[in-house]
């Protein structure tokens, strides 16, 4: 999905390339040549320009559940168990809608991470009840390259200091650089997504083949990461409700004509669709295919964009369906 999450383009490259397409990959930019209906003998839905996007629900589960989760050291959180008290109360507040509104504020409005964390932490009462219980101890939490994880990795250290722990932020890169020192206490706590750190660290235990132990469903994918992370030195907190993972979305014109709020939805709606994605979405399981095999949808012509134009080719109407993160700050209400 995008090649923020740094495991590489690994899960990286399933969530940046998750939004397939049927054919071959065009060559990014024109728009498609209009049919005049779609082989299964639906109506042909043709592009529908508008400013706003709006994500289709994924009610099959064709994406794995990438729900925010505190990974932490073992050790640091046996010593401190406020630490995961105080990171869970993060979980518990925290939502895909207040993801996309945080990530809003930073990506777009150009406010600082820690501006945002300070404001997010106060907004939703997460200051600890007891502002002694760290005592002072020395924290270190670690943050991805990419924005959402530095906010999130701010809003962990701001609750932590409301509870005396006396936090530093480090910005460390990618998942293979922050989790050796995450796991040796160098780093006390990163912000995850439990889906691809699930099925980072299985490919480190079991080898690369292993098959992958994530799904749709948060709590089966926690349930079969925490052993995982166990024997990679890290404690886990409680998943929140948040997901930043890979998802299709039309104009909120396009869903209005057609009266769409799932994939579902539009797969019984239209024919002859096109699609927008990065050039190997077509080869992707959880791309074209998925969109195909899982749901049905019928696609005339799949057109080939970097990840950042996609957005803008659907608003444009050059085609129906995009791929985007589902926690885009361009998603939010008031964008």
């Amino acid at each position: 999905m995008r090649a923020r999450r740094s495991t590489t383009l690994t899960l990286v490259a399933i969530a940046t390339l998750a939004l397939g397409a049927c054919g071959s990959p065009g060559s990014g930019g024109g728009e498609a040549d209009p049919t005049s209906s779609g082989t299964s003998g639906l109506a042909t839905c043709d592009p529908i320009a508008g400013e706003k996007l709006v994500v289709l629900e994924d009610d099959k589960g064709l994406q794995n559940a990438d729900n925010i989760i505190p990974a932490v050291n073992k050790a640091a959180a046996d010593a401190n168990p406020a630490v995961i008290e105080l990171l869970d109360s993060v979980s518990a507040a925290l939502d895909t809608e207040k993801l996309i509104q945080l990530n809003k504020a930073v990506d777009i409005d150009r406010r600082t991470s820690s501006e945002v964390a300070e404001e997010f932490v106060s907004t939703e009462g997460l200051a600890a009840e007891d502002g002694a219980v760290g005592a002072g101890a020395p924290l270190v939490i670690g943050a991805a390259n990419f924005s959402e994880s530095a906010t999130l990795a701010e809003i962990y250290a701001a609750v932590l200091r409301t509870g005396g722990f006396t936090v530093e932020v480090r910005t460390i890169g990618n998942r293979e650089t922050y989790l050796p020192p995450l796991a040796d206490g160098t780093l006390t706590a990163v912000p995850e997504y439990a889906a691809t750190l699930s099925d980072v660290l299985n490919a480190q235990q079991n080898g690369a083949d292993a098959e992958s132990v994530a799904s749709a469903d948060v709590d089966e994918t926690v349930a079969a990461l925490t052993p995982l992370a166990e024997a990679a030195g890290l404690t886990l907190g409680a998943a929140s409700a948040a997901q930043d993972q890979n998802a299709f979305a039309v104009t909120s014109e396009f869903a209005t004509e057609h009266d769409l709020t799932t994939l579902s939805d539009l797969a019984a709606a239209c024919g002859g669709l096109v699609l927008a994605g990065p050039a190997e979405c077509p080869e992707r399981p959880s791309c074209q295919p998925g969109l195909e095999e899982t749901y049905g949808i019928e696609f005339a012509d799949f057109q080939s964009y970097d990840f950042g134009l996609i957005g803008q080719a659907v608003r444009q109407g050059e085609a129906a369906i995009g791929l985007v993160l589902s926690s885009d700050g361009s998603l939010a209400a008031d964008s």
